[in-house]
């Protein structure tokens, strides 16, 4: 082929690296077997191709420039016998991306990198988690070395550039096909990708450039929590290969089970039991807040209501809602929910003779010696509720 390589991609003979890259991926994308499968579009593609390894590459330019046969063979016989492309750079063609000029790869990968977020659970009460408390807690994470700083190299030395990819972090790969040799690129194994290597790792790290410790953190959990709520504290998780950024620390709340009372969402719910008389005749009984379990001492003053009172009016019936507006939890955005007082009434089990004589004579007063109960209108069995679903008329 007699073609000057420059007119082969339509550049100047002064074109610098890029210019020369885009014209190769112009005619790429339109002269692509995939694009054109027919025979002349493939030997156009690849002498086009043959022409950017030579003029993308520095060294060979400079040869072919100087009239030298770039391949280093006779006459011609480097085209279509032992040239070799980059795959990168076809890919580049349709896709765009990769270095810049001379088809370069992506280069070494950092050993700098930002660690990943770290996660612990922390049960807390149920009051601490209504109004809010500080906890100091126990994390084991990865921190930075503190022999080599995160340099990964024992004091003294330093990282080397690796032998085998030069310091590129890549190595290529030359694959026949019906295109000629393509070259890819792949991460060096002896330097791992990184293009450096640490003759002398630090022994505390052995080269990593962190250790795992156990520390300890002071978190402030806000009022209103609850199980699954998660607290973020920046940058107190993982640190990263190389002493990177320390990755987020996130504190996941599990509130634990309470005596007296079970929050739903904001509100809280609690029973109180009361015997049959005190239904009948109505009372007062004194129940704690929630703020009580905040308090250190009960004897002491303090601003918090500790206890409060409900009235439970005569002929009360098992089941009865008393609901005490703001009673509740606050809420993570303001306001506070609401505590709902459940009465049950409880009837005595045994009774001595006294008492069942007692009873006798109430229930005579009152003409229930021998009751037969009552069904309340429009109450139906279930199998009653059943026949009218299937027959409505």
């Amino acid at each position: 082929m007699s073609q000057d390589l420059y007119d082969l991609l339509g550049v100047a003979r002064d074109a610098d690296g890029d210019a020369i890259k885009k014209a190769y991926r112009r005619l790429a994308r339109q002269l692509h077997p995939d694009v054109n499968p027919d025979p002349e579009s493939q030997e156009k593609f690849k002498q086009v191709s043959m022409a950017y390894e030579v003029l993308s590459d520095p060294q060979k330019r400079s040869s072919y420039d100087r009239g030298a046969d770039p391949f280093g063979g006779g006459g011609q016989a480097g085209f279509g016998q032992g040239a070799g492309f980059s795959f990168t750079d076809i890919m580049d063609a349709f896709f765009g991306g990769g270095g810049q000029g001379g088809g370069q790869g992506r280069g070494p990968r950092p050993r700098v990198r930002r660690g990943q977020d770290a996660l612990i659970r922390l049960e807390v009460d149920l009051a601490d988690a209504a109004f809010g408390v500080t906890r100091e807690i126990k994390v084991d994470t990865a921190v930075l070395c503190s022999t080599c700083h995160g340099d990964g190299a024992a004091p003294g030395s330093q990282p080397v550039p690796c032998e085998t990819c030069r310091g590129q972090g890549e190595v290529a790969q030359v694959q026949r096909s019906f295109l000629g040799e393509i070259r890819t690129l792949r991460p060096c194994a002896a330097c791992r990708g990184f293009g450096t290597i640490i003759p002398d790792p630090c022994r505390e790290c052995s080269g990593d450039g962190r250790v795992r410790s156990r520390r300890s953190l002071t978190v402030k959990i806000p009022a209103g929590v609850d199980t699954g709520t998660r607290v973020q504290l920046t940058e107190q998780g993982e640190v990263g290969p190389g002493g990177g950024p320390a990755g987020d620390l996130y504190v996941e709340i599990h509130v634990a089970e309470h005596p007296t009372f079970r929050r739903h969402g904001n509100d809280l719910q609690c029973t109180v039991t009361v015997p049959m008389t005190a239904a009948a005749l109505g009372t007062t009984i004194t129940l704690p807040t929630l703020e009580a379990d905040v308090v250190a001492d009960p004897d002491e003053p303090t601003e918090l209501e500790t206890s409060f009172e409900i009235e439970v009016r005569p002929g009360t019936q098992s089941g009865t809602e008393q609901v005490l507006r703001g009673r509740g939890v606050p809420g993570l955005r303001g306001g506070r929910g609401d505590l709902v007082v459940t009465i049950a009434v409880e009837t005595p089990g045994r009774l001595d003779a006294r008492q069942e004589e007692l009873l006798r004579e109430l229930a005579a007063l009152r003409g229930e010696e021998a009751p037969t109960g009552s069904v309340r209108p429009g109450t139906k069995s279930v199998f009653g509720r059943l026949r009218d679903a299937f027959n409505p008329h």
